[in-house]
């Protein structure tokens, strides 16, 4: 586990659009070395960003976002170690996670 601050209880504090915003960028991250062909660094990135996906399905309780990171999580493990099948896009990917980012600095 690399984030074990989060898991010890700091996750839990944060709200839905700050988790989001921390997972998008493992997301960008593991998209950026996959790019850059550094497997080595993507594939952690993208071990970070399942990690975090899975502190928050366990940290939220409301329907509609269990549901929603579920599916996250799906079609992100799909698009960059399975077939695809969704057909999600890098440009997809970072346009998603981007208005968390956004949402989450203005909620500050």
């Amino acid at each position: 586990m690399e984030h074990h601050d989060l898991a010890a209880g700091r996750w839990k504090q944060m709200s839905f659009l700050e988790k989001m915003a921390n997972v998008g960028s493992e997301v960008e991250r593991a998209v950026k070395w996959r790019a850059k062909k550094n497997l080595d660094y993507s594939q952690k990135a993208f071990d970070r960003s399942i990690e975090l996906l899975d502190l928050t399905l366990a940290s939220v309780s409301e329907p509609a976002r269990l549901k929603e990171v579920s599916r996250v999580r799906e079609v992100w493990a799909d698009f960059f170690v399975g077939d695809n099948e969704y057909a999600s896009d890098e440009d997809g990917w970072k346009k998603y996670f981007l208005q968390f980012a956004i949402a989450a600095r203005k909620n500050r």
